[in-house]
């Protein structure tokens, strides 16, 4: 796996990490998981900024917010019991879709 792909991987985890946190900081009324909202973006955000050096942005955008997509879905749906309806369910596949696209067959796309 080329190097940007493993930034680009790590980026995604901690903005799932931060994303997870907000859910359970309860608007921010809960300490601990607030700092883990402020830690797992900022995190996430250094390491976005490292990948653009390797891709450009449009491209780490695109894999960057349709994995935290895929990955907040199931989070939700496993920890948070919070359910998806068909057409979400489908609107996801799509996003995966567009996200294998990229990467299996776009020449601007780091391999």
């Amino acid at each position: 796996m080329p190097k940007a792909y493993l930034i680009l991987l790590l980026a995604v985890a901690s903005e799932t990490i931060g994303t997870s946190a907000l859910q359970a900081s309860q608007q921010f009324t809960r300490f601990w998981p607030s700092v883990l909202v402020v830690v797992g973006y900022g995190i996430a955000f250094y390491l976005l900024g490292l990948t653009l050096k390797y891709m450009p942005v449009g491209v780490v955008y695109a894999i960057w917010s349709g994995l935290g997509i895929l990955l907040i879905a199931i989070i939700g749906f496993v920890v948070f019991g919070q359910r998806l309806d068909w057409p979400a369910v489908i609107g996801l596949v799509m996003i995966m879709a567009g996200i294998l696209t990229i990467h299996l067959f776009s020449s601007t796309a780091t391999h």
